[in-house]
Protein backbone atom coordinates (compact mmCIF):
# COMPACT_ATOMS: atom_id res chain seq x y z
CA UNK A 1 0.00 0.00 0.00
CA UNK A 2 2.68 2.44 -1.03
CA UNK A 3 6.41 2.03 -1.40
CA UNK A 4 7.89 0.65 1.83
CA UNK A 5 4.51 0.59 3.58
CA UNK A 6 2.67 -2.63 4.28
CA UNK A 7 -1.03 -2.96 5.03
CA UNK A 8 -0.54 -3.21 8.79
CA UNK A 9 1.61 -0.08 8.93
CA UNK A 10 -0.72 2.06 6.85
CA UNK A 11 -3.76 0.83 8.82
CA UNK A 12 -2.14 1.94 12.09
CA UNK A 13 -1.31 5.31 10.55
CA UNK A 14 -4.88 5.75 9.33
CA UNK A 15 -6.17 4.94 12.82
CA UNK A 16 -3.89 7.63 14.23
CA UNK A 17 -5.15 10.18 11.70
CA UNK A 18 -8.76 9.28 12.50
CA UNK A 19 -8.17 9.78 16.23
CA UNK A 20 -6.66 13.20 15.51
CA UNK A 21 -9.62 14.23 13.36
CA UNK A 22 -12.08 13.06 16.02
CA UNK A 23 -10.57 15.11 18.82
CA UNK A 24 -12.89 17.70 20.31
CA UNK A 25 -12.65 21.07 18.55
CA UNK A 26 -10.02 19.79 16.12
CA UNK A 27 -8.88 22.37 13.57
CA UNK A 28 -7.76 20.88 10.28
CA UNK A 29 -5.88 22.67 7.50
CA UNK A 30 -5.23 21.24 4.04
CA UNK A 31 -2.30 22.13 1.79
CA UNK A 32 -3.03 20.64 -1.61
CA UNK A 33 -1.66 20.53 -5.13
CA UNK A 34 -2.34 19.12 -8.58
CA UNK A 35 -2.25 15.52 -7.36
CA UNK A 36 -5.76 15.82 -5.92
CA UNK A 37 -7.09 16.90 -9.34
CA UNK A 38 -5.43 14.39 -11.68
CA UNK A 39 -8.19 11.91 -10.80
CA UNK A 40 -10.58 14.49 -12.26
CA UNK A 41 -8.84 14.31 -15.64
CA UNK A 42 -6.79 17.50 -15.14
CA UNK A 43 -3.08 17.09 -15.93
CA UNK A 44 -0.53 18.18 -13.38
CA UNK A 45 2.24 20.55 -14.38
CA UNK A 46 5.48 18.92 -13.31
CA UNK A 47 5.34 15.15 -13.87
CA UNK A 48 8.44 14.25 -15.96
CA UNK A 49 6.74 12.64 -18.98
CA UNK A 50 3.01 13.23 -18.64
CA UNK A 51 2.87 16.71 -17.07
CA UNK A 52 1.82 19.85 -18.87
CA UNK A 53 5.26 21.48 -18.79
CA UNK A 54 6.87 18.32 -20.17
CA UNK A 55 4.55 18.49 -23.18
CA UNK A 56 4.93 22.25 -23.62
CA UNK A 57 8.71 21.83 -23.63
CA UNK A 58 8.40 20.38 -27.14
CA UNK A 59 6.90 23.59 -28.50
CA UNK A 60 8.39 26.83 -29.78
CA UNK A 61 8.20 28.59 -26.42
CA UNK A 62 11.06 30.46 -24.69
CA UNK A 63 10.52 27.99 -21.83
CA UNK A 64 7.50 25.83 -20.87
CA UNK A 65 6.35 28.14 -18.08
CA UNK A 66 6.17 31.09 -20.52
CA UNK A 67 2.46 30.33 -20.98
CA UNK A 68 2.06 31.67 -17.42
CA UNK A 69 4.55 34.54 -17.72
CA UNK A 70 2.96 37.99 -17.55
CA UNK A 71 5.49 39.57 -19.94
CA UNK A 72 4.98 36.79 -22.48
CA UNK A 73 1.20 37.11 -22.08
CA UNK A 74 1.38 40.80 -22.99
CA UNK A 75 3.05 39.86 -26.28
CA UNK A 76 1.38 36.53 -27.09
CA UNK A 77 -1.84 35.98 -25.11
CA UNK A 78 -3.24 33.33 -27.46
CA UNK A 79 -1.02 30.58 -26.02
CA UNK A 80 -2.48 31.06 -22.54
CA UNK A 81 -6.06 31.33 -23.75
CA UNK A 82 -5.71 28.12 -25.74
CA UNK A 83 -4.67 26.38 -22.54
CA UNK A 84 -7.35 28.18 -20.50
CA UNK A 85 -10.04 26.90 -22.87
CA UNK A 86 -9.11 23.33 -21.92
CA UNK A 87 -8.90 23.94 -18.16
CA UNK A 88 -11.85 26.32 -17.76
CA UNK A 89 -14.23 25.40 -14.89
CA UNK A 90 -17.31 23.43 -15.87
CA UNK A 91 -15.65 20.49 -17.58
CA UNK A 92 -14.38 18.68 -14.51
CA UNK A 93 -15.93 16.99 -11.48
CA UNK A 94 -14.25 17.28 -8.06
CA UNK A 95 -12.43 14.17 -6.86
CA UNK A 96 -13.30 12.19 -3.77
CA UNK A 97 -10.47 13.98 -2.00
CA UNK A 98 -12.12 17.33 -2.78
CA UNK A 99 -15.32 16.00 -1.26
CA UNK A 100 -13.38 14.73 1.76
CA UNK A 101 -12.32 18.34 2.35
CA UNK A 102 -15.99 19.36 2.01
CA UNK A 103 -16.99 16.73 4.58
CA UNK A 104 -14.41 18.10 7.02
CA UNK A 105 -16.15 21.45 6.62
CA UNK A 106 -19.58 19.87 7.12
CA UNK A 107 -18.36 18.19 10.32
CA UNK A 108 -17.09 21.53 11.64
CA UNK A 109 -13.37 20.72 11.71
CA UNK A 110 -12.05 22.52 8.60
CA UNK A 111 -9.94 25.53 9.50
CA UNK A 112 -8.72 26.28 5.97
CA UNK A 113 -7.82 24.75 2.63
CA UNK A 114 -4.69 26.23 1.06
CA UNK A 115 -4.50 25.15 -2.56
CA UNK A 116 -1.99 25.64 -5.36
CA UNK A 117 -4.63 24.63 -7.89
CA UNK A 118 -6.32 27.11 -10.22
CA UNK A 119 -9.20 24.80 -11.17
CA UNK A 120 -11.67 26.01 -8.46
CA UNK A 121 -12.67 22.39 -7.73
CA UNK A 122 -12.60 23.00 -3.97
CA UNK A 123 -15.31 25.62 -4.44
CA UNK A 124 -17.24 23.44 -6.90
CA UNK A 125 -17.17 20.67 -4.27
CA UNK A 126 -18.91 23.08 -1.90
CA UNK A 127 -16.07 24.38 0.27
CA UNK A 128 -16.97 27.91 1.40
CA UNK A 129 -15.17 30.92 -0.03
CA UNK A 130 -13.86 31.90 3.40
CA UNK A 131 -12.34 28.44 3.88
CA UNK A 132 -10.46 28.32 0.54
CA UNK A 133 -7.24 30.17 -0.15
CA UNK A 134 -6.08 29.81 -3.75
CA UNK A 135 -2.42 30.70 -3.30
CA UNK A 136 -1.75 30.87 -7.04
CA UNK A 137 -5.08 32.46 -7.93
CA UNK A 138 -7.84 30.84 -9.97
CA UNK A 139 -10.50 31.27 -12.64
CA UNK A 140 -12.88 32.79 -10.06
CA UNK A 141 -12.30 36.39 -11.15
CA UNK A 142 -11.03 38.21 -14.25
CA UNK A 143 -9.34 41.61 -14.50
CA UNK A 144 -7.65 43.83 -17.06
CA UNK A 145 -3.87 43.64 -16.74
CA UNK A 146 -3.60 47.39 -17.45
CA UNK A 147 -6.38 49.18 -15.53
CA UNK A 148 -7.66 46.33 -13.29
CA UNK A 149 -11.23 46.68 -14.57
CA UNK A 150 -13.19 43.53 -13.69
CA UNK A 151 -14.85 41.40 -16.36
CA UNK A 152 -17.70 39.01 -15.48
CA UNK A 153 -16.99 35.35 -16.18
CA UNK A 154 -19.87 35.14 -18.67
CA UNK A 155 -18.38 37.94 -20.78
CA UNK A 156 -14.90 36.42 -20.70
CA UNK A 157 -16.40 33.07 -21.66
CA UNK A 158 -18.17 34.75 -24.60
CA UNK A 159 -14.84 36.09 -25.89
CA UNK A 160 -13.32 32.61 -25.58
CA UNK A 161 -16.26 30.95 -27.34
CA UNK A 162 -15.65 33.30 -30.28
CA UNK A 163 -11.92 32.42 -30.21
CA UNK A 164 -11.12 36.04 -29.37
CA UNK A 165 -8.71 37.42 -26.78
CA UNK A 166 -10.74 39.09 -23.99
CA UNK A 167 -10.10 42.84 -24.02
CA UNK A 168 -11.11 45.55 -21.59
CA UNK A 169 -14.03 47.82 -22.51
CA UNK A 170 -12.41 50.58 -20.48
CA UNK A 171 -8.88 50.70 -21.94
CA UNK A 172 -8.69 47.87 -24.52
CA UNK A 173 -6.00 46.10 -22.48
CA UNK A 174 -5.91 42.33 -22.27
CA UNK A 175 -8.08 40.70 -19.61
CA UNK A 176 -7.00 37.50 -17.90
CA UNK A 177 -8.34 35.30 -15.10
CA UNK A 178 -6.99 36.06 -11.62
CA UNK A 179 -4.35 33.34 -11.93
CA UNK A 180 -1.00 34.40 -10.50
CA UNK A 181 1.50 34.51 -13.37
CA UNK A 182 5.26 34.48 -13.06
CA UNK A 183 6.15 38.12 -12.51
CA UNK A 184 3.07 38.81 -10.37
CA UNK A 185 2.72 38.91 -6.59
CA UNK A 186 0.83 36.27 -4.63
CA UNK A 187 -2.51 37.46 -3.22
CA UNK A 188 -2.30 39.53 -0.03
CA UNK A 189 -5.06 37.36 1.38
CA UNK A 190 -2.63 34.43 1.55
CA UNK A 191 -0.48 36.14 4.15
CA UNK A 192 -3.48 37.55 6.02
CA UNK A 193 -4.97 34.07 6.40
CA UNK A 194 -1.61 32.50 7.19
CA UNK A 195 -0.88 34.95 9.99
CA UNK A 196 -4.24 34.01 11.50
CA UNK A 197 -3.84 30.25 10.98
CA UNK A 198 -0.17 29.42 11.51
CA UNK A 199 -0.44 28.69 15.25
CA UNK A 200 -4.09 27.64 15.25
CA UNK A 201 -3.89 24.32 13.38
CA UNK A 202 -4.17 20.93 15.08
CA UNK A 203 -3.92 18.72 11.98
CA UNK A 204 -2.07 19.76 8.81
CA UNK A 205 -2.87 17.51 5.83
CA UNK A 206 -0.54 17.93 2.85
CA UNK A 207 -1.80 16.14 -0.26
CA UNK A 208 -1.03 15.79 -3.96
CA UNK A 209 1.88 18.22 -4.09
CA UNK A 210 5.61 17.96 -4.73
CA UNK A 211 6.19 20.98 -2.46
CA UNK A 212 8.51 22.34 -5.13
CA UNK A 213 7.03 25.82 -5.65
CA UNK A 214 7.83 28.49 -3.08
CA UNK A 215 6.64 30.23 -1.02
CA UNK A 216 3.68 27.80 -0.85
CA UNK A 217 6.06 24.89 -0.22
CA UNK A 218 7.28 26.51 2.99
CA UNK A 219 3.84 26.66 4.65
CA UNK A 220 3.74 23.06 5.98
CA UNK A 221 7.24 23.59 7.40
CA UNK A 222 6.13 26.75 9.22
CA UNK A 223 2.94 25.35 10.74
CA UNK A 224 2.91 25.52 14.56
CA UNK A 225 4.67 22.81 16.54
CA UNK A 226 1.42 21.62 18.12
CA UNK A 227 0.11 20.55 14.72
CA UNK A 228 0.22 16.92 13.64
CA UNK A 229 1.41 16.84 10.03
CA UNK A 230 0.18 14.25 7.52
CA UNK A 231 1.50 13.74 3.99
CA UNK A 232 -0.72 11.97 1.44
CA UNK A 233 1.26 11.64 -1.74
CA UNK A 234 2.96 9.28 -4.19
CA UNK A 235 6.36 10.02 -2.65
CA UNK A 236 7.98 11.89 0.20
CA UNK A 237 8.68 15.53 -0.49
CA UNK A 238 9.64 18.85 1.00
CA UNK A 239 10.03 19.14 4.75
CA UNK A 240 8.66 15.61 5.25
CA UNK A 241 11.77 14.32 3.49
CA UNK A 242 14.49 16.78 4.45
CA UNK A 243 13.44 17.84 7.94
CA UNK A 244 10.74 15.48 9.26
CA UNK A 245 9.09 15.88 12.64
CA UNK A 246 8.82 12.92 14.97
CA UNK A 247 5.02 13.02 14.86
CA UNK A 248 4.77 13.16 11.04
CA UNK A 249 2.59 10.59 9.30
CA UNK A 250 3.37 9.72 5.68
CA UNK A 251 0.82 7.86 3.54
CA UNK A 252 2.30 7.03 0.15
CA UNK A 253 -0.80 6.26 -1.84
CA UNK A 254 -3.36 7.78 -4.21
CA UNK A 255 -5.20 10.69 -2.56
CA UNK A 256 -8.68 9.41 -3.43
CA UNK A 257 -7.96 5.97 -1.98
CA UNK A 258 -6.79 7.51 1.29
CA UNK A 259 -9.91 9.72 1.34
CA UNK A 260 -12.08 6.61 0.94
CA UNK A 261 -10.23 4.72 3.69
CA UNK A 262 -10.42 7.63 6.11
CA UNK A 263 -14.12 8.15 5.43
CA UNK A 264 -14.74 4.46 6.00
CA UNK A 265 -13.09 4.62 9.42
CA UNK A 266 -14.81 7.91 10.26
CA UNK A 267 -18.24 6.60 9.25
CA UNK A 268 -18.51 9.10 6.39
CA UNK A 269 -18.49 6.68 3.44
CA UNK A 270 -22.15 7.12 2.46
CA UNK A 271 -21.81 10.90 2.60
CA UNK A 272 -18.67 10.81 0.45
CA UNK A 273 -20.23 8.57 -2.19
CA UNK A 274 -23.40 10.67 -2.30
CA UNK A 275 -21.46 13.89 -2.83
CA UNK A 276 -19.27 12.38 -5.54
CA UNK A 277 -22.18 10.86 -7.47
CA UNK A 278 -24.16 14.10 -7.22
CA UNK A 279 -21.15 16.02 -8.54
CA UNK A 280 -20.82 13.68 -11.52
CA UNK A 281 -24.51 13.99 -12.32
CA UNK A 282 -24.41 17.78 -12.02
CA UNK A 283 -21.38 18.30 -14.29
CA UNK A 284 -21.53 15.33 -16.65
CA UNK A 285 -25.22 14.53 -16.46
CA UNK A 286 -24.42 10.85 -15.97
CA UNK A 287 -26.52 8.44 -13.92
CA UNK A 288 -24.82 6.47 -11.15
CA UNK A 289 -24.17 3.34 -13.22
CA UNK A 290 -22.28 5.34 -15.87
CA UNK A 291 -19.89 7.26 -13.62
CA UNK A 292 -16.28 6.63 -14.65
CA UNK A 293 -13.87 5.48 -11.92
CA UNK A 294 -11.25 8.02 -10.87
CA UNK A 295 -8.48 5.77 -12.22
CA UNK A 296 -9.75 6.19 -15.78
CA UNK A 297 -9.90 9.96 -15.28
CA UNK A 298 -6.25 9.93 -14.20
CA UNK A 299 -5.33 8.14 -17.45
CA UNK A 300 -7.18 10.88 -19.31
CA UNK A 301 -5.13 13.56 -17.54
CA UNK A 302 -1.93 12.46 -19.30
CA UNK A 303 -3.69 12.41 -22.67
CA UNK A 304 -5.17 15.83 -21.94
CA UNK A 305 -1.69 17.29 -21.35
CA UNK A 306 -0.63 16.14 -24.83
CA UNK A 307 -3.83 17.46 -26.39
CA UNK A 308 -3.43 20.84 -24.69
CA UNK A 309 0.16 21.13 -25.92
CA UNK A 310 -0.98 20.48 -29.49
CA UNK A 311 -3.64 23.18 -29.23
CA UNK A 312 -1.19 25.63 -27.66
CA UNK A 313 1.12 25.00 -30.61
CA UNK A 314 -1.73 26.02 -32.92
CA UNK A 315 -2.22 29.10 -30.74
CA UNK A 316 1.45 30.00 -31.13
CA UNK A 317 1.06 29.78 -34.91
CA UNK A 318 -1.98 32.08 -34.61
CA UNK A 319 0.09 34.60 -32.61
CA UNK A 320 2.84 34.40 -35.23
CA UNK A 321 0.37 35.15 -38.02
CA UNK A 322 -1.21 37.97 -36.01
CA UNK A 323 2.20 39.56 -35.51
CA UNK A 324 2.89 39.32 -39.24
CA UNK A 325 -0.49 40.91 -40.01
CA UNK A 326 0.24 43.76 -37.60
CA UNK A 327 3.67 44.33 -39.14
CA UNK A 328 2.14 44.29 -42.62
CA UNK A 329 -0.51 46.82 -41.57
CA UNK A 330 2.15 49.13 -40.10
CA UNK A 331 4.27 48.76 -43.22
CA UNK A 332 1.30 49.44 -45.51
CA UNK A 333 0.35 52.48 -43.45
CA UNK A 334 3.91 53.80 -43.67
CA UNK A 335 3.91 53.21 -47.43
CA UNK A 336 0.58 55.03 -47.75
CA UNK A 337 1.98 57.95 -45.75
CA UNK A 338 5.08 58.03 -47.95
CA UNK A 339 2.86 58.09 -51.04
CA UNK A 340 0.81 60.94 -49.57
CA UNK A 341 3.96 62.92 -48.80
CA UNK A 342 5.33 62.29 -52.28
CA UNK A 343 2.01 63.29 -53.84
CA UNK A 344 2.08 66.51 -51.86
CA UNK A 345 5.60 67.29 -53.03
CA UNK A 346 4.66 66.60 -56.65
CA UNK A 347 1.61 68.83 -56.31
CA UNK A 348 3.71 71.70 -54.97
CA UNK A 349 6.20 71.30 -57.81
CA UNK A 350 3.36 71.28 -60.35
CA UNK A 351 1.89 74.45 -58.90
CA UNK A 352 5.26 76.10 -58.95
Amino acid sequence: MGKGQNTETITKQLDTVVSQLQRKNAKVAFFVGAGISTNCGIPDFRSPKTGLYSNLRKLNLPYPEAVFDIDYFRKKPKAFYTLAEELFPGKFVPSKFHYFIKLCQDKGILKRCYTQNIDTLERIAGVSDDKVLEAHGSFCGNHCIECSEEMPREKLRAFMDQKKIPTCANCEGYVKPDIVFFGEALPDKLWEFWEEDIDDIDVAIVAGTSLAVYPFASLPAEVGKKANRILINREKCGDFDTNPRKSDIVLLKDCDIIAELLCEKLGWSEDLEALWLAGNKSVRGKPENEVEPSSSQKDKAAATATEIAEKVEAGLEYDKNEEKNKRDKVKNKENDEDVDVLAGVVKKISIT
